[in-house]
Order: structure tokens, then sequence, then C-alpha cells
């Protein structure tokens, strides 16, 4: 029995037994070792209509959509026309922000690396037509600018839909068009939607959403975020299988399965190569590529993860071993499939062991929150935290915009993890998020509250 055959075997009796465990209505993965596929699905799309999950139904993948737009923006270097340390402007004159300064010396490189330094969380609906991209980049003016560019990284869902314009601007095409003709068509997929128009076409699944800690999942309202920023994730959808083709093509550094090359070898491996270091920040690994988030595991694991409405989804590629894992769901508790499921698979195929998310430890001290507490802001929700008489640290989230309507204020108690990086004393969505505390506001406080993104100081 072969490696991937006794995997897939295990993939049958363990998936739908993980999902139940975990209150996850559906899921599907993807194996891809050696230009070998295997794949498994489970579970139900949708718990009203109770449509089941097979291996050609579409989930959307969320933010590992970046690492597509960063492979569309890749292919114009390759060609010439791209260059990753011009600023932004040479391309889109008519890029603006509240600090016109930091917008004019912008670069694409710190675009795709997140390290431009704007406030990222711009969720605005601009119409679902051919010109919403364009038209979300003409609302971001007033968008404020937190650090100088190149400075430190930050979460920047914004900056990769200006990306996605700059790549429209350069092919005279629709973001969704230079998918198609782009990616799909040359790597030979079958089973991915760039919108909701064509993913109608196939079984799709609906994200879940958990009103409350130990409530079942119940599906979402609506399918997907805003086609505004499809460039960073909010439409994308596809079946597994198509997800880990497109990984082959980069674990084979730009050639696709029939041998089309896709990518330049060059550009494949430079998405790969560390451009700025992380804070202690768990699942989001340790430093950022162009595109590909890094994992300082030992192994050389590269990948992305990506979250949109009740849906979450998990990328996985192991380079030196020629291994990508896809897993793609729709509500409950993801992170405790990913963690057992795509652990299990890189382990028995590469022989590495994934990172755990980080979890608080029972017998943490009790710290000084002094450099710690005080308000801090962002477009998506403003934050306070605090100490109380007994030492105890507390962040209190109260979300705002879209958010608002999708989660409720939590206030949860943090506990120290790791020097200046504290960590949830409780999970929230299957996961003790850390908040890393990074940089000085001049009297010895943090200026950021980072969680992936860097949420400013606001107070005084």
């Amino acid at each position: 029995m072969s490696k991937l055959t006794e995997l897939a075997a295990w993939l049958e009796t363990r998936l739908p037994a993980v999902l139940a465990e975990h209150h996850v209505p559906g899921a599907s993965v993807a194996v891809y070792a050696g230009g070998e596929i295997i794949d498994h699905a489970a579970g139900v799309l949708n718990t009203g209509t109770g449509v089941e999950a097979d291996v050609d139904s579409l989930f959307q993948i969320g933010s590992i959509t970046k690492i597509w737009t960063t492979t569309l923006a890749m292919q114009l270097v390759d060609e010439g026309v791209l260059e990753l340390d011009e600023p932004v402007r040479k391309y889109l004159p008519e890029f603006v922000l509240g600090d016109d300064d930091a917008a004019a010396r912008i670069t694409v490189r710190q675009l795709l690396c997140h390290t431009a330094g704007f406030e990222g969380d711009i969720f605005t609906d601009t119409g679902r037509g051919d010109d919403c991209v364009e038209k979300y980049v003409a609302t971001l003016g007033d968008v404020p600018q937190l650090f100088a560019p190149g400075e430190m990284f930050s979460y920047n869902n914004a900056a990769f839909c200006v990306l996605g314009r700059v790549v429209e601007v350069l092919r005279d095409k629709a973001y969704n068009t230079c998918l198609a003709e782009h990616l799909f068509a040359p790597l030979g997929l079958t089973h991915a939607a760039a919108s909701p128009y064509e993913a109608i076409r196939f079984r799709a699944a609906l994200g879940h959403l958990t009103s409350e800690p130990g409530a079942d999942p119940e599906p979402a309202g609506v399918w997907a975020l805003a086609a505004s920023n499809a460039p960073a994730g909010s439409m994308l959808a596809m079946r597994p299988r198509d997800l880990v083709t497109f990984a082959g093509m980069h674990l084979r550094d730009g050639e696709g399965p029939d041998g089309t090359r896709v990518l330049s070898a060059a550009s494949a491996r430079a998405m790969r190569e560390r451009q700025v270091e992380l804070p202690d920040l768990g699942l989001m690994g340790r430093a950022w590529g162009l595109g590909w988030s890094l994992f300082d595991d030992g192994g050389g694991i590269v990948g992305h993860d990506g979250g949109t409405i009740g849906q979450a989804s998990f990328l996985r590629l192991a380079p030196g071993h020629d291994v990508a894992v896809a897993l793609l769901t729709n509500g409950g508790d993801p992170v405790a499939v990913y963690t057992e499921v795509v652990g299990h698979l890189m382990k028995e195929l590469t022989g590495i062991e994934l990172a755990a998310p980080p979890v608080p430890d029972a017998d943490s001290p009790r710290i000084d929150a002094t450099r710690y507490v005080g308000e801090y802001s962002s477009s998506v929700a403003d934050i306070v935290v605090s100490q109380d008489d007994d030492g105890r640290v507390w962040v209190e989230r109260v979300p705002k915009g879209i958010f608002a309507e999708l989660a409720k204020p939590e206030k949860t108690e943090l506990v120290a993890m790791n020097g200046d990086t504290l960590i949830l004393a409780e999970p929230m969505q299957g996961m003790y998020l850390p908040h890393a505390f990074v940089g000085d506001d001049g009297t010895g406080r943090a200026l950021y509250l980072h969680t992936g993104r860097a949420d400013r100081r606001v107070d005084a």
C-alpha cells in the first residue's frame, strides 16, 4: 500500500469524526505529493439544506487568494512591465491615501509583504461590476498611515486590492478575467470560481456562524464579502484539488501540470524569500515573503490561511519535499481540524511536525501591564486593555463597520506568553490569539497592539 493510499484511507475514516468533534459542518481536503493528488470530503455544505460535501464542492479560499494575486503580479514582473521596488504611483498615478507623502513612497514590494503601513481593513462595497476594484482604490483618499512605509509588518487587505488594480491596469482587463486567463486556463483548473455567478454552477459551501460559545453553527445570512475586495480574498472559491494544483505549480518553481511555464522559476523562488520578520503571532508564522507566510518549524514550510464569512481555509507547502496540503471548511472550530488533519498529513509525508497553535500556560505569572494598558483602534474595532486590582489583564474588543454585524463586543483575559506577547486565556473562535505589544509611544508604553494587524494606540 502506497503512502498516499494509506492516507486516503485515514482521511475516509478520520475526517468525518474530527468534524463532528469540533462542530464543523463540512470540509474538504486535498493532498499533493510528487505530482499525485488525493482528496476527500465529509459533512454538509449547508446545514439548512443538508447538501453533502463532495470532493468537487467549492469552498471559499479567503486570503489564500493573496497568493494568486501575488502570482499575477509576478507574471508581470517576468514580462518586464512591473518592477517591485518602483512606487505604486508609477503604475497608478491616482493612488491616494490620507498621508500623501507615504502614498508617493509606497512600493509594489511593500504591498506584497504587508509593510505599506496604511490602515488595511477597509471593506467598502463599490458594487459588483468589473470596475469595482478601480472604484475601491478611489475611496482610499482618507485612509490613515499607521507607520512609515517599510517600517514593519501589518496585515493589509487593502494593499492587495491596490495590487489587484495594478494588475488590471497593466493587463487592461478586470481582475477576475486575469485570474481566468492567466491562472485558471494554463493550470487546467475546472472547479474554480472567481465570483458567485460562476460558483453557482457547482456545489458550493455556505459559511456557518456561531452565536455564542458552545452553540451549534448556523448558516450565515450572506455568502461573501464585498466584490471590491476580490484581490484580497472576498470571492475566490474552488475545490481543494484545484488549490493544490496551483500549489504544485509553485512547488515546481512555476511549471504547470502539463509543463506549461506559468511563472518563472526566479519569481516562484523569490516569493518564498524572507522579506520581513513578524512578532510572535502563532499560526501566522514568523516571517513573510512575497505573498507567502513563512514558518520557522525547521522544515521550510510556507503557506497561507483564509477566513471569510463562516469559512476558513488552510494551505501548507513543503518545497523541500514536493508536498502540499489544503483544508477548506465552513464553520465550527476549524483550527482544531487543521491541527489534527493537516498536521498528520504533513508529518506522514515529510516527517515535519507543524508548529501547534499556541495555548496559554495555566501557571502564567501575574505581570505588570503598565506598558500595555490603554486604548487602541482600527477601522474594524476599538480595543481597550486594562489591568484589575488583582493583577489580571483584560482586553475588550468592540467591533466596528461590517464586523459589528458579524460579532459581538467581547471582554477576555490575557495572560503572559513570551516577552511582550500575551495570549488569550480563553479561546476565541477556537483559537488562543496572541497579542503582541510593540513599539514605544515615547513614554515607555507600547505604540501598537499587534494581532497580525498593528492597531495603533489612541489614548494620550
